[in-house]
């Protein structure tokens, strides 16, 4: 007895249809699946690299903002420094400006003081002879 050829038929058949299947459907299938699998891996370690260097540059964007904080904050202070010994220097030159023109004035205010007092002691005699004349009625 033999068997039904039909049977060698579809088995050869599906065995064709097996191997079409496979180079025509499953390799390349299978070839674009790794190839997205290499693509999202690739895409993955990208992302983790541009993650880290922007890490590492805003570490160094904080570093050196930080380091320039710190020189404004030393200027600002050796200024601050600076403008005070200014100002003491400006107060001890005024006030010595001050006290030396007070002494000029206090000597010239003497001066007068005394030439005035001179003055009035030569004219107190006079009018006091004027004014004994006049009492007296005689003439000066």
């Amino acid at each position: 007895m033999l068997p039904n050829l039909s049977i060698v038929f579809v088995v050869i058949a599906l065995v064709l249809l097996a191997i079409v299947l496979d180079r025509v459907l499953f390799k390349p299938l299978l070839r674009v699946m790794r190839e997205r699998e290499y693509a999202i891996t690739s895409a993955m370690q990208a992302a983790e690299s541009a993650t880290e260097k922007a890490g590492a540059a805003t570490a160094e964007f904080d570093a050196t903002v930080a380091a320039a904080r710190a020189d404004l904050y030393t200027q600002m202070d050796e200024r601050q420094r600076a403008a005070e010994r200014y100002r003491k220097e400006l107060v001890v030159q005024t006030k010595a400006d001050v006290d030396t023109q007070l002494a000029a004035a206090k000597a010239e205010l003497e001066a007068q003081a005394a030439k005035a007092r001179a003055t009035l002691e030569a004219e107190a005699g006079e009018l006091g002879r004027d004014i004994a004349a006049k009492v007296l009625g005689r003439p000066s």
